[in-house]
């Protein structure tokens, strides 16, 4: 591996044995893009680019005037620069005025991967990556503007950010304020992105990049449910086991804009930040400003190449490290099925339950403080309502510890009810624009992350339970999107700081925190999918993927963000039919492989089940646990995208077993015989199926694949457990 500068014809080469990434310098100014992608391994520079200077193009060099920054291949830009393409960066001068001149200056070479300062990113060591950092000046304002991309040793991944920093002597305020732009020659791509909505998130777009500019984003607050903060650029070949595709994520958690932009010369530009539309901020002078990281992932082994590389590097990179090899507990969460309408009693005789079954982990939800009998009231108000539970959390969580099982609490830190002491005493602290009303939403306000105090009640509230050591895991939910976003504090000039200001807050509120209680799980939760995004993944290592629990939907939305993220981070729970988002009936087997499928629990009242459902639970938990390293740290590829009838498939496996699971989806008259190859087996092994003892190839099952018939029952699931000989 290596980052190295070819000073004879100034470029930068980030190569290891699967990418190579390379830019120029031209004019001595301009940073231009030469190349992302499969490894180069001898790059001599002498290939020419094609060179366009189109009409109305402006030209800063009077003796070369075929140059233009407007067609060149760039890595940052503004528009103000005479580059008429979406801007990666917008600066704006106390006088009002937004030029500036950016002209490459210097470069540092530097071993392993810094944090980010107050934000989440990918970690590296040493040995494990290397960082290259260029440095841009705008001489006249005495502004600096540091580019900086980290390559790993052994992915085919890089990072990049930007630091803003102020030298000069008056205040600068960053309109814009992009972390990535990428130019690329051509634009005969697909564009694939995730969409979707509440309870039905992760919907996989793809498209043929259209002219002009192809753009997803969220002003919400969060990054949403709406669009996943990731986009990927595909050659039209591209399968899921073969191709090339680029991706591009964003580690961050607020409102974000993704873009491309297929130009009138047919190149294509690539741009990630915050939403401008909801930032500005002010720089001082000796102040700097740190962009949130941005992961670029390329693969020329199709969407499970693409996959596999973000599964491996959040895994080892991204998630808290104090859980990235630690396997997770099998859970009950009493919200389904108790919802606000539950006892001590009536908890005391699930838990118990539980046990029996073999559950690990029980999860008392949404109900258990304040007055909070429904959600209309009490958030903000984090004690315990002893009228519902007398002897308060502590009994609980005796009672479930008594059963060698682990005690887990839901919260809503994030959020304020009207109907609640804390608003009674603090109404300032939701975020508000006087005079204007304040609107709810699920009967509920938003506390002003960007405030100090703020921060401070939610970390002392909740670490009043975590420090009594009963609590052993934490469902952090969020359940409404930002709306008057503002507070009297700061001034008028700095009112378009707080949506950031709110995401630094809440990521301070969780550094603080799982630095405080390491051996707390954490579980993001918005709503499910509302904030699922490697922000959040960077303080908690798994997410509840979807309030939608129905297993035909579940199918969807798991193969959905499966592109993005390992099953280990994805919350699967079985649930109650008819099931209560959708209605629909499926089998309690088909729910528990597609549960399996990603971080395994139940959504059920046991006290409500009935004695063969119980049979079925224990089996699938004893399953589970005898295969759980498999499930939760195996290689995972898909092998059908969804069809018209739903159909889909996918497999897991190591290097001793592989389980695949195959979901019917709707029952067809005349279903067609699948031939399910596996793809990723191994040519030179042989194989035998744990239920028939029949033993295939690897060569066979890969290239001719398992015979699967059509089911005479909607939803049904066929499973092949095979084990390597």
């Amino acid at each position: 591996m290596a980052i190295s500068f070819n000073q004879e014809k100034q470029f930068f080469h980030l190569s290891n044995d699967s990418i190579s990434y390379i830019i120029g310098i031209e004019k001595e100014t301009f940073l231009c893009h030469r190349y992302f992608g499969k490894a180069i391994k001898n790059f001599t520079g002498n290939l020419d680019f094609p060179v366009t200077t189109g009409a109305f193009s402006v030209t800063p060099f009077p003796e070369d005037p075929h140059f233009s920054p407007h067609t060149r291949l760039l890595e940052t830009s503004t528009n103000t620069s005479g580059d008429f393409r979406v801007p990666n960066y917008q600066i704006r001068n106390e006088a009002g005025k937004t030029v500036t001149d950016f002209r490459y200056h210097s470069y540092q070479i530097k071993k392993g991967k810094k944090p980010l300062s107050g934000l989440p990113s990918l970690r590296g060591n040493e040995e494990e990556g290397t960082t290259l950092e260029i440095l841009l000046v705008d001489t006249i304002q005495n502004l600096h503007m540091t580019l900086v991309y980290s390559l790993y040793e052994k992915a085919p991944i890089i990072t990049r950010h930007i630091i803003f920093e102020n030298h000069g002597k008056n205040t600068i305020f960053l309109e814009n304020a992009g972390s990535m732009m990428m130019d690329l020659p051509e634009s005969d791509y697909e564009l694939i992105t995730l969409y979707g909505s509440h309870a039905n998130e992760a919907h996989l777009s793809r498209e043929k990049l259209r002219p002009g500019i192809n753009r997803i984003e969220s002003t919400r607050g969060t990054s949403s449910p709406q669009y996943q903060p990731f986009l990927g650029l595909s050659e039209k070949e591209t399968t899921q086991f073969s191709g090339e595709i680029t991706g591009f994520h964003f580690v961050y958690s607020g409102n974000f804009v993704a873009q491309v932009e297929k130009t009138q010369y047919q190149t294509s530009r690539v741009q990630i930040g915050i939403h401008p539309d909801t930032f500005d901020w002010r720089l001082l002078p000796n102040e700097s400003f740190t962009t949130p990281e941005v992961v670029l992932n390329y693969s020329n082994k199709g969407f499970n190449g693409l996959s596999q590389n973000f599964h491996q590097i959040y895994q080892k990179h991204l998630a808290p490290e104090s859980f990235k090899d630690t396997q997770r507990p099998i859970l009950l969460n009493s919200w389904e099925g108790n919802y606000f309408d539950f006892t001590t009693d009536s908890l005391l005789k699930q838990i118990k339950k539980a046990a029996d079954l073999g559950i690990e982990l029980f999860v008392l939800d949404d109900g258990w403080f304040g007055k909070r009998n429904d959600d209309h009231s009490s958030l903000g108000d984090w004690f315990v309502n002893t009228d519902k539970l007398p002897g308060g959390l502590e009994k609980i969580a005796k009672a479930v510890h008594d059963q060698t099982m682990q005690f887990g609490i839901w919260f809503e830190p994030e959020m304020i009810s009207r109907e609640s002491d804390l608003h009674k005493k603090h109404p300032d602290w939701a975020l508000h624009v006087t005079p204007y009303p304040s609107l709810e939403s699920r009967s509920q306000l938003v506390l002003d992350l960007s405030r100090i105090e703020v921060q401070d009640y939610i970390i002392e509230s909740l670490s009043k339970h975590l420090e009594t050591g009963t609590i052993d895991y934490v469902k952090w939910d969020m359940n409404r999107h930002l709306s008057e976003v503002g507070n009297d504090q700061l001034e008028a000039t700095r009112q378009k700081e707080i949506s950031h200001r709110y995401v630094l807050g809440l990521y301070h509120i969780l550094e603080v925190l799982t630095q405080r209680f390491p051996a707390v799980l954490f579980e993001n939760c918005s709503s499910g999918g509302g904030r699922f995004d490697p922000g959040m993944m960077y303080y908690m290592p798994q997410t509840w993927t979807s309030d939608n629990t129905d297993a035909l939907c579940r199918s969807q939305i798991q193969y959905g963000y499966s592109f993005l993220y390992p099953p280990i981070m994805m919350g699967a729970h079985v649930s109650d039919v008819p099931n209560h988002q959708v209605g629909r009936i499926t089998p309690l087997n088909t729910r528990g492989y597609l549960a399996m499928s990603g971080n395994f629990g139940y959504e059920n009242n046991l006290n409500q089940l009935s004695e063969t459902d119980q049979t079925v639970i224990k089996e699938q938990i004893a399953f589970y646990k005898a295969h759980r390293k498999l499930f939760q740290f195996g290689h995972f590829y898909r092998l059908l995208d969804p069809t018209s009838t739903f159909a889909t498939s996918w497999l897991f496996a190591d290097e001793n077993e592989v389980f695949v699971v195959y979901f019917h989806g709707l029952s067809q008259p005349s279903a067609e015989t699948i031939f399910l190859k596996l793809h990723y087996l191994d040519e030179n092994a042989t194989y035998e199926d744990n239920k028939t003892k029949v033993v295939y190839s690897g060569s066979e099952l890969n290239q001719i694949g398992l015979v699967v018939r059509g089911a005479r029952e909607d939803f049904h699931t066929t499973t092949f457990h095979l084990k390597k000989l």
